[in-house]
């Protein structure tokens, strides 16, 4: 499918046996589209980066807790973990089984971890006061603590996730105060977690977080699950050729260090990682459509419905997405001129791209933006009352079939109870698609 700018997902033949074109005119705009093929594949290099029999890959589904993409990520052999009660519900829908499931919790209440306990779930608690609140909740359980490495990763400060800096995780120093604690609720240590942040793209950072965890790990002789975390990185400028993490190289590291770690130790437990932007990026594109193209003195704007409660990460993370230009008969253009892509939502930082050299782009041109299925659809927002859009999947026979309808105006109504009272239990207003 050529078109204006198309080269990344014409080679993926991202969209199957229909066009861009077609699938906005079928499931509106903006739209989720996700590559089934892709998925498996990313899936598939994650489970090969080690052959050690207690290796597993803990997809961290708030990159994207979508069913349909949950069951195929399950198929794919992989397990998951949840932050939330709502994360939990969305697992066991997607067949997941409580021995499959690792709650992995921030700051939450004893009503929180009752819930996680009550479903079967090991849990893994990041400070002091909530290992003793679990001890409250689940005495004489068994718990899995998240330890703070000292170590931090990322392309964003708001995504480093060890350090000094960060909200996350127990001090290493912290061990005796954990053993106080555990021994005051009868409590078995069965794990231990980290992790580093996101978006690394050489792998020496999360090796020496790794070795760090393995020696936490000597510590202690009642361990199940060793989980070294995540923070895959993927490469977000294709259009630039940047590279991408060497896999191979992270996989013999990662599969020499713990095979001999375990030998040298006679550990028999899991190791996990604990990946989630890896998993589910790059099989994702969001689809809008330009409706209104102008100049500001010398800035060029393309006025899309592809806003930030579409998309936050841009505005969020000042993240880099690259763009995809498509229309009608369009053929490749290799003239470029400089132009912002913004959204239709009333903030001036509603940029989902700026100051661009691209193809020159034309109203009614339907724009991508590519790598957004991790913390994409997952991240959307109703502000302005703007409503949440539609997500479809690309089967990997190249057919299209909807796994979320988009929201309705009723949608937005439903949590009043008031309007549900004047309306005889249902909302009901005219009109809008988004």
């Amino acid at each position: 499918m050529s078109n204006v700018r198309s080269a990344v997902t014409d080679e993926l033949d991202f969209y199957g046996l229909s066009t861009p074109m077609e699938l906005v005119e079928t499931y509106g705009s903006p739209l989720y589209v996700y590559n089934e093929n892709v998925l498996r594949r990313r899936c598939r290099e994650l489970k090969g980066l080690s052959s050690h029999p207690g290796f597993r890959v803990n997809y961290s589904a708030k990159a994207n807790a979508n069913l349909s993409l949950l069951r195929i990520i399950r198929s794919e052999g992989l397990v998951v973990d949840a932050m939330s009660p709502g994360e939990i519900a969305m697992h066991l829908a997607a067949g997941f089984t409580p021995d499959e499931i690792t709650y992995v919790c921030n700051n939450v209440s004893a009503e929180e971890l009752r819930n996680a306990v009550d479903h079967g779930l090991l849990v893994s608690v990041d400070s002091l006061p909530q290992l003793d609140l679990l001890g409250q909740v689940n005495p004489g359980g068994k718990v899995m603590i998240r330890i703070n490495p000292g170590i931090g990763a990322g392309h964003h400060k708001k995504v480093v996730t060890g350090g000094k800096e960060t909200k996350f995780g127990i001090g290493p120093d912290d061990g005796d105060a954990v053993r106080r604690i555990l021994k005051r609720h009868n409590l078995t240590l069965a794990g231990l977690n980290q992790h580093i942040g996101s978006l690394f793209m050489e792998p020496d950072s999360y090796m020496e977080a790794v070795e760090f965890l393995l020696r936490e790990a000597e510590q202690w002789d009642s361990l199940e699950v060793i989980d070294f975390g995540g923070g895959f990185g993927i490469p977000y400028r294709k259009y630039e050729k940047q590279p991408r993490l060497d896999m191979e190289a992270t996989g013999r590291m990662l599969d020499d260090c713990i095979g001999r770690w375990a030998e040298r130790t006679g550990y028999n437990g899991r190791f996990m990682i604990e990946p989630g932007r890896y998993v589910t990026a790059e099989c994702g594109v969001v689809l809008g459509t330009v409706h209104a193209v102008k100049n500001n003195g010398e800035r060029r704007f393309a006025g899309t419905d592809l806003g930030f409660n579409v998309l936050q990460r841009p505005v969020m993370y000042d993240a880099f997405h690259d763009v995809e230009i498509y229309r009608e008969d369009g053929v490749p253009q290799q003239e470029t001129m400089q132009q912002t892509i913004v959204g239709n939502i009333c903030e001036s930082g509603d940029i989902m791209a700026a100051a661009r050299e691209l193809p020159e782009i034309q109203e009614g041109d339907i724009i991508a933006m590519l790598d957004a299925g991790a913390y994409g659809f997952a991240m959307s927002s109703s502000y302005n009352q703007r409503l949440r859009p539609a997500e479809v999947l690309v089967d990997k026979d190249g057919r299209d079939r909807l796994i979320r309808r988009r929201e309705t105006l009723d949608d937005l109504l439903a949590c009043f109870p008031e309007h549900a009272e004047k309306t005889g239990g249902s909302v009901r207003v005219a009109g809008g698609r988004g």
